[in-house]
């Protein structure tokens, strides 16, 4: 029987004295791709920081890569996940591309001094960042990149130490519609492209769901409201419920998009 790459088990965060989650389990397998959908402030990026061994659970428990938070080194478990937060900001304004995502190998934001890539680390960047449709921003600065740009540089990053999970908070926040779906189409790609490969994506919009996500999680004021199988989760019904507000949904080519039901028609 395989380990599972995430187990949660009636996990609870408290903060300040206030409640962020409650009572959440879930279980990622190898290969799945799951979503943690739900309003703002329902617990999604806190749970993802567990998952990232960011942050410890208050009860409960959480094993990653079959390690237990709270019995294993954190910064040594970091090193073999890929975790992808919008708001990363290298410190040098003169760092290219490629240089942001070589730093995957190293775990650290900015390039290590002395430090030289490997033939195969080198290869491996120029694999990702074609994979993510950025082989021709290459030498491009950081600072001249587009923000999707830069979230698909930062993806590439993360995949460098070719992790068995990656996690995905919010990638598409503040992107315009082209921006937005040239990420999805690269995120599913790169699901094809790394079969033994398990992710987690939290958003709030399922506009931004790629086709390839196969689980779903609903959140909201941090309790765990569906997990399962994503056509069996993600239903009008559920969804309206997860957040208070009538919703009508509809899949076309595993995509999925919401929309406003009238009251009267509930």
């Amino acid at each position: 029987m395989s380990i599972p790459v995430l187990h949660a088990d009636a996990v609870d965060v408290v903060r300040n004295g206030r409640l962020l989650l409650d009572q959440v389990s879930l279980t990622v397998e190898a290969g799945e791709h799951w979503v943690l959908l739900g309003p703002n402030g329902a617990g999604k990026s806190t749970l993802l920081s567990l998952f990232g061994a960011v942050t410890h659970p208050t009860r409960g428990s959480v094993e990653v890569l079959g390690h237990r938070l709270g019995r294993v080194d954190l910064h040594e478990l970091r090193s073999h996940l890929g975790h992808v937060n919008p708001r990363h900001t290298p410190l040098s304004r003169k760092l290219t591309a490629r240089d942001v995502v070589l730093t995957g190998a190293t775990n650290t934001l900015e390039p290590v001094p002395l430090w030289s890539p490997t033939t195969e680390q080198a290869a491996r960047a120029d694999h990702l960042t074609g994979l993510l449709g950025l082989a021709h921003r290459h030498d491009a600065l950081w600072t001249d990149l587009l923000q999707g740009e830069r979230g698909r540089t930062l993806i590439a990053r993360a995949l460098m130490p070719d992790p068995r999970l990656l996690l995905l908070d919010e990638p598409a926040s503040g992107l315009d519609i082209a921006g937005r779906e040239q990420l999805i189409e690269r995120i599913d790609l790169l699901q094809r492209d790394h079969e033994h490969l398990s992710t987690v994506l939290v958003t709030h919009h399922l506009e931004e769901i790629p086709p390839g996500t196969t689980h779903a999680m609903l959140l909201r004021e941090g309790s765990c409201l569906s997990a399962g199988p994503i056509t069996e989760v993600l239903t009008g019904d559920r969804i309206s419920a997860c957040f208070s507000h009538p919703i009508r949904l509809s899949r076309n080519s595993s995509r999925w998009t919401a929309s406003s039901t009238p009251l009267s028609r509930m």
